[in-house]
């Protein structure tokens, strides 16, 4: 890739009657140094524009690399709706025209179009209700690249990574096996150091029960495979904290000692991510072959068509993914740089 071309960022528009057609447009008219391809239709955007009172120029993506954009300049690989969408209302015949899109975001990554991929929300009802059998962005992605994945969530001040995801309540228990938790720990350390750069990331591992379960007087998960594991893999030098209590391990003098948190169920960790910084969190996926990051919030149905959509966790999702497609392509760079070990 031309080292002097803007970053290509593939930004999927999600569900078109909602509100990421509206967002993309209003991260299209910032000044971010990426160059911003859009994988949805382009009256689509040309609508969302018009609703957010927005001047848009749309350009046709060929490919070719592009070394300056101007704030409003949009690139489109066009992928046509399948009905024209009606703000606030998703329709079932769209739910190809969204797949198309995530189809395209991945492959193209794959083959090195795109530096990453950013991701507006979609309807996964819709999806369904079309009889297309679909789990949401994360599945797909890991599907269609054949990969183990894990979901994190992150913000400029914390990471939190998911060792289930969205499971009721009921189910989470029997999920916490001591295969699953290694599998999970060893994509987060693995990313920790390959994504964000950390030579030896710390890793916080909440404990199920509350009070960690207190020895076992709250639940035996902690003694008889969370604590195992830790220590096995502390033994094979991984750097783990814990179990520590979900209840305390977020306080300020608890941070300084991890880099990121892993937590055993959905609701445990992330009501103090979001609470925090709703606005600036972003959700990544690891263990893909590629750069995916998204935003934190649905579609927001009741403000879709409205103009007034709030773009915060959109940019803060093509923030990261710039960060993070710089710091790999500087990995890169000095891995080709490294002289050959090979025989002279």
């Amino acid at each position: 890739m031309n080292t002097l071309a803007l970053p290509p960022l593939a930004i999927t528009a999600g569900e078109p009657a909602g509100i990421g057609p509206e967002l993309l447009i209003r991260l299209a008219a910032t000044s971010l140094a990426a160059n911003f391809i859009a994988l949805t239709d382009r009256d689509l955007l040309l609508r969302a524009a018009d609703r957010c009172g927005l001047v848009i120029e749309l350009i046709d993506d060929d490919g070719a690399p592009v070394t300056q954009r101007r704030p409003g300049q949009l690139r489109v690989r066009h992928i046509p709706l399948g009905t024209p969408e009606r703000p606030g209302h998703p329709d079932p015949r769209n739910a190809s025209h969204v797949l198309a899109t995530l189809a395209e975001a991945a492959d193209g990554c794959m083959a090195g179009r795109y530096a990453a991929v950013v991701t507006a929300p979609l309807q996964k009802s819709s999806i369904n209700e079309a009889g297309i059998r679909f789990s949401g962005h994360t599945e797909f992605f890991a599907e269609r690249a054949r990969a183990d994945v894990v979901m994190m969530l992150a913000s400029p001040e914390l990471r939190v990574a998911l060792a289930t995801t969205h499971l009721p309540l009921s189910a989470v228990p029997a999920a916490i096996t001591r295969d699953a938790l290694e599998r999970v720990l060893r994509i987060v350390e693995r990313e920790l150091r390959t994504k964000f750069g950390l030579p030896e990331p710390r890793i916080a591992v909440l404990g199920l029960n509350p009070h960690a379960g207190e020895g076992g007087h709250l639940g035996r998960e902690e003694l008889d495979t969370i604590i195992p594991l830790l220590d096995a893999l502390r033994a094979q030098g991984m750097h783990l904290l814990g179990p520590l209590p979900a209840d305390t391990a977020f306080v300020p003098n608890q941070r300084e000692r991890y880099d990121a948190v892993l937590a055993m169920y959905h609701d445990q960790a992330l009501p103090v991510l979001k609470s925090e910084a709703f606005d600036r969190t972003v959700n990544l996926t690891l263990g893909l072959p590629f750069i995916r990051t998204s935003v934190d919030h649905g579609t927001a149905l009741d403000l879709a068509g409205t103009g007034r959509g709030d773009p915060s966790s959109l940019i803060a999702a093509a923030t990261m993914a710039l960060e993070l497609a710089a710091r790999r392509a500087t990995h890169i760079a000095h891995a080709d740089a490294a002289p050959s070990q090979g025989n002279s």
